[in-house]
């Protein structure tokens, strides 16, 4: 527990001496009526006391005993915690994974801050209407308010509360406190116009509109609760995760007692057990922690050494139907919760294998006008990173080698990165990557043409459509000619037309991403861009069958120029497409031969000589 509280240590943790602790603290109330005013106090004074001392959760899973005391385990006591202390102060994000408890935690401080601080304004909302307020829906937010607000000790509830009077359809009043909490459904609207102390948005992974009530929410109050388990990286809780500065509480399943027990892991390949006491009672705990480690291999969940797991952990993954919804219901594995394009597992072994910080990071200095390169400039803040060393001259130190260069073009504007990759068509190593969000695509076409020149006057393939239009329009006017022309990709014969420019679509899409996955996931390209890898991680299916950068499929994207929408992989995989196009070249299709005529007859003869004991060929069936 990160802060100790004043009285929580004066409550049993086990459940049967908690109720036991209960009786008597209620008998003793009875007994002295003047003592409900102390333990009011302390209430007040310490959350986990209340919670822990007098809460009571519901679990429909444990009937006929589905009430429950409220004895908060460690990472739910620092949670209730760092909730009450964001109240009307800052956001907090709460990762869980599934079964945590946190929707209960959550709450709970709510019902906590309704209770003992006055005049609060609150607002709690969930995905739609039935999740915020309908009776009899255990899942519902009011249900659980009203069942820890009924099951309280009426010396704990508000002096002169009525339900009747105080209890409406998404509304709860506090007459002794003032203190409000209302409900809403978390539609594009969701607390427009509104002044809170608190916002509550549960479940929030799975808000549709979610950028939308982020950007509406933010003038409402100092205070968003922003509580979710993974689920993929097309939606706006994700992009909270990126924010290096927002508050979090992250509630993983290894932090519960009962899931946790029998935790192990992997260390130099051998196995270590983390709950020793657990393990102390096995006849063979390194076969036991072999067949389950089988179990969780067989659901194709990922299992790196240092992961750790446990028995139940195991039997989740037995029980599960995909390793994604592990991901998204145990792992808080946001990539791995979606339906990824790429494999996290090749990726992250690429990252090890291959990823390291550039070794030059600088800008390239040109003429605007004809593209001629001049020199390379080092510097911290560069847009170009170069994954090769320079010669004496500043040139680079690559030979002859030929080399690739794929760009993806934004307009400049901001809010996505152009790109351009440069690839190595010997070793099939990546040489240099430029990244910038504010280049033009007719400057950017310049910058590209003096980088391939840079680069043994390197073949350039870009994305034709949108800006890569104005992009090639660019290249085409400056006069540069090692540039790739537009190829039939469908066809056996892949001829070439005079188009310059890759044209993107959902079937070419998934050839060229699908040609650079299975480059990754053999080993037979070396990409050193961790950043660039990475990315590679957010393309997803979309429901039509075809591949979208998750992000690129928001409405709003509130990331601005920090953030991309995978252009470097398709930078990355332009590249890739023209280094092994310029290996293989167009296959040669034999043209067919009509059966009977001199050419076929001839074709027949000679085959017939080439045949031991000049043994018909099947052709002369025909």
């Amino acid at each position: 527990m990160k802060v100790r509280t004043p009285f929580n240590h004066l409550v049993p943790k086990d459940m049967v001496e908690n109720l036991r602790w209960r009786a008597k603290i209620y008998q003793t109330v009875l007994d002295r009526p003047e003592y409900a005013e102390v333990l009011k106090e302390a209430c007040s004074e310490d959350p986990v006391f209340f919670a822990s001392g007098f809460c009571y959760t519901q679990d429909t899973r444990r009937e006929p005993f589905s009430k429950l005391p409220f004895v908060l385990y460690p990472c739910q006591e620092d949670m209730l915690l760092e909730v009450i202390r964001a109240a009307n102060s800052h956001d907090l994000l709460i990762e869980k994974s599934r079964d945590m408890g946190a929707s209960w935690v959550n709450l709970t401080a709510i019902l906590w801050v309704w209770l003992f601080r006055r005049d609060k304004m609150i607002l709690v909302g969930s995905r739609n209407d039935e999740y915020v307020d309908k009776g009899g829906n255990p899942k519902a937010l009011f249900y659980r308010l009203d069942y820890l607000l009924d099951t309280l000790p009426v010396w704990l509830q508000p002096v002169g509360y009525s339900k009747v009077q105080h209890r409406s359809r998404n509304h709860l009043a506090n007459p002794e406190s003032g203190s409000v909490i209302d409900g809403e459904s978390t539609t594009e609207n969701f607390g427009t116009g509104d002044r809170r102390s608190i916002i509550l948005l549960d479940e929030f992974s799975k808000v549709k509109n979610g950028h939308e009530i982020v950007a509406s929410t933010q003038a409402v109050g100092p205070c968003r609760i922003f509580n979710g388990t993974p689920f993929g990286v097309n939606n706006a809780f994700y992009e909270l995760t990126l924010k290096p500065d927002i508050a979090r509480v992250r509630l993983h399943w290894t932090q519960h007692p009962i899931k946790a027990l029998g935790l192990y892991k992997k260390v130099n390949g051998k196995y270590v057990a983390i709950d020793e006491k657990y393990w102390s009672d096995v006849d063979d705990p390194e076969a036991e922690m072999l067949r389950f480690d089988q179990m969780i291999i067989d659901r194709g969940v990922p299992l790196p050494e240092s992961k750790e797991r446990s028995p139940w952990y195991a039997e989740e993954c037995k029980r599960a139907i995909s390793a994604a919804l592990i991901a998204q219901e145990q792992d808080i594995d946001y990539l791995g919760s979606g339906h990824q394009y790429f494999s996290s597992v090749a990726v992250n072994e690429t990252i090890r294998k291959y990823a390291q910080p550039a070794f030059l990071v600088g800008d390239l200095d040109y003429d605007f006008q004809t593209g001629e390169p001049i020199r390379f400039r080092e510097h911290e803040k560069g847009c170009l990173r170069l994954w090769l060393t320079l010669d004496a001259v500043g040139k680079p130190s690559i030979g002859e080698h030929k080399v690739a260069i794929g760009c993806d073009i934004s307009a400049g504007t901001g809010a996505s990165n152009s790109s351009a990759c440069a690839w190595d068509d010997l070793t099939n190593e990546k040489l240099a990557e430029f990244v910038s969000p504010s280049i033009r695509p007719e400057a950017f076409a310049v910058y590209a043409v003096a980088l391939a020149k840079w680069l043994n006057k390197a073949q350039l393939i870009w994305e034709a459509n949108g800006p890569g239009s104005q992009f090639g329009a660019r290249v085409v006017e400056i006069g540069y000619g090692n540039i790739y022309l537009r190829k039939n990709d469908e066809s056996l014969t892949g001829r070439v037309s005079d188009i310059p420019g890759w044209a993107s679509g959902k079937e070419s899409k998934l050839v060229l991403l699908g040609a650079y996955r299975e480059a990754i996931e053999s080993g037979e390209c070396v990409n050193k861009s961790k950043e660039a890898l990475l990315e590679t991680l957010e393309y997803i299916f979309t429901p039509d069958g075809s591949i979208e950068h998750a992000r690129a499929t928001n409405k709003i994207d509130p990331s601005g120029a920090r953030a991309n929408h995978g252009d470097r992989v398709i930078a990355d995989a332009l590249a890739w497409k023209g280094i092994t196009y310029r290996k293989s070249g167009p296959r040669k299709i034999e043209p067919e031969i009509p059966v009977g005529c001199l050419a076929w007859r001839n074709k027949v003869k000679e085959k017939k000589k080439q045949l031991p004991n000049h043994e018909l060929s099947e052709e002369w069936s025909r």
